[in-house]
């Protein structure tokens, strides 16, 4: 507890701000940005120095700037206009507690991997469903899909049903397991870290998956794989419900 509660009084010494109902959205989309800006500068030094080059997953294809643009007017587009009603309300009719004392590192760590394991089974469900039934591809999980190499900024590249879908999964699960805020607060930027990487269209030596025993983790080239082939690699991290469902697709 006490190596956490150094950083559990600095959180609540800005108590009124973390109150605040700006304070999701935009620590939601700071967080998104921060962890993206390291593979936009990479996609654009790697065009031109062949070392980093090695590392990408389709080294064919390379995002433009006309390509990362429109990502990043829609993903502020959508915090702006859907995601700040959504909290606010939220806000209004949940106000949020701050205890006095940090939560144990033991319990931080193993509450995080339970909301990560909760939430890479509801994606996969939800993930499935929306490939196998056409007409909620077509309507609603499509505009995801629009690049078939992905770059980082595609992570929130989608529908307004998708994103708050997966926005209500994320948020769940650590108010059905009654985590502390801050364990809720690790949790939501490891997701969105995990979801980055995911996206990023790199396998770097220092990759999340290659971190993870066994291949229980796809990382980056395994979702790659699913943008690339369509019908294969439904969960975002993990390739147990894969290799389960005979979806999974070696990468």
């Amino acid at each position: 507890r006490l190596c956490l509660q150094s950083l559990w009084d600095f959180v609540t010494a800005k108590e009124p701000w973390i109150k605040s109902p700006f304070f999701p959205v935009l620590f939601s989309f700071t967080a998104y940005m921060a962890f993206c800006l390291p593979y936009i500068v990479l996609d654009f030094a790697s065009i031109r120095l062949p070392n980093l080059r090695k590392y990408k997953i389709q080294p064919q294809n390379y995002p433009t700037l006309g390509m990362m643009v429109p990502c990043i007017i829609q993903s502020a587009y959508h915090h702006v206009v859907l995601i700040f009603p959504v909290t606010f309300l939220h806000w209004y009719w949940r106000p949020m507690n701050l205890p006095v004392m940090a939560p144990e590192l033991p319990e931080v760590l193993l509450e995080v991997a339970v909301c990560l394991l909760l939430f890479d089974f509801e994606y996969f469900l939800w993930h499935l469903l929306h490939h196998k039934v056409p007409w909620l591809y077509k309507t609603f999980h499509k505009v995801h899909h629009k690049h078939v190499s992905t770059f980082a900024l595609t992570t929130q590249y989608s529908s307004v049903w998708e994103l708050l879908s997966l926005g209500f999964f994320a948020a769940i699960n650590p108010v059905l397991l009654g985590c502390h805020p801050l364990t809720e607060m690790i949790f939501f930027l490891v997701n969105i870290w995990l979801s980055v990487e995911d996206h990023s269209g790199y396998d770097l030596p220092w990759s999340t998956h290659r971190l993870v025993p066994f291949g229980l983790y796809g990382g980056a080239p395994h979702h790659d794989l699913h943008h690339l082939k369509f019908k294969s690699n439904y969960a975002p991290y993990f390739t147990h419900w894969d290799k389960l469902f005979g979806t999974f697709t070696e990468s």
